[in-house]
């Protein structure tokens, strides 16, 4: 499944250069928070065991996204689909 970012987020700036998949960008129109795209979102499958926005995150806002919920298999499948 995707991760997406609460409103939560205190622009700390730590997360988005963890992404491998540039997955991660500063919202300008919305809450001036960083949101993560979920077509590009594969919880680091691919590259680590563990998403590592979430694990440099130090208010802990980066949550799953129940809205799109992604087998290991289809996260690697995007993996593959992005990185070729």
């Amino acid at each position: 499944m995707a991760l997406m970012i609460t409103q939560d987020c205190i622009n700390c700036d730590i997360c988005e250069p963890e992404c491998p998949n540039d997955a991660i960008s500063y919202d300008q129109k919305g809450q001036k928070t960083y949101v993560i795209d979920a077509d590009l979102c594969t919880e680091c499958v691919g590259f680590y065991e563990e998403p590592t926005c979430d694990k440099v995150c130090p208010i802990d806002c980066i949550i799953a996204d129940d809205s799109r919920v992604e087998s290991t298999q289809e996260l690697e499948l995007k993996y593959h689909k992005i990185w070729g």
